[in-house]
C-alpha cells in the first residue's frame, strides 16, 4: 500500500466515456480513488451506490473529487454506471491490467483484482490519507470515507 506523504504514481487511463484521464488532471485538486475489485458484484455495486447516496455530496462539499478505479474495461464501466444510476467517473484499470493499482499497492495478484483501498491525493499530488479494507469482500463504508474529508 502506498505511504501517506509519497507522490503518487501518475497514470493515465480511460474512464466510462472512453476520454483518457490522467493524475495530471487533478493538479489544484484533491481527488479520491476508491480502488475496488469488479463492476456487477453485489458489494461493488453496494459500496459505489452508498457513496453516491451517502458521501459524493460531502466530499464535493470539502473540495474532494471522488473516482473509482477497477480493472473492468470502460464499455463495462458504462455500464454498470447507467445501471447503477450513478454519476461517479470510473476508471478503467483494463490495459496493462491493474497497472494503476499495482502502482498505488492496491493490487492483489492471486485474484487478479484491486483491493478495496481508498486513498486521498492532495493538490500537490502527494498521497495525503489511506485505508486499505481488510479484504475485497468488505467495503469501506460511509464513515470510513469521511475520515478523508478531515485528512
Amino acid at each position: 500500500m502506498i505511504a501517506v506523504g509519497d507522490a503518487a504514481p501518475d497514470f493515465t487511463v480511460k474512464d466510462q466515456d472512453g476520454e483518457e484521464v490522467s493524475l495530471a488532471d487533478f493538479k489544484g485538486r484533491k481527488v479520491l480513488i476508491a480502488f475496488y475489485p469488479l463492476d456487477f458484484s453485489p458489494v461493488c455495486s453496494d459500496q459505489l451506490s452508498v457513496y453516491q447516496e451517502g458521501v459524493k455530496a460531502d466530499l464535493a462539499d470539502a473540495g474532494i473529487t471522488l473516482v473509482g478505479l477497477s480493472v473492468d474495461s470502460p464499455y463495462a464501466h458504462k455500464a454498470f454506471q447507467e445501471k447503477l444510476g450513478i454519476d461517479t467517473v470510473l476508471l478503467s484499470d483494463f490495459e496493462p491490467k491493474g497497472a494503476t493499482a499495482k502502482a498505488f499497492g492496491s493490487y492483489i495478484d492471486a485474484a487478479g483484482i484491486a483491493n478495496r483501498t481508498l486513498v486521498l491525493i492532495d493538490e500537490d499530488g502527494k498521497v495525503a490519507w489511506t485505508y486499505e479494507s481488510p479484504s475485497p469482500g468488505e467495503f469501506p463504508g460511509p464513515d470510513v470515507v469521511r475520515q478523508a474529508i478531515s485528512a
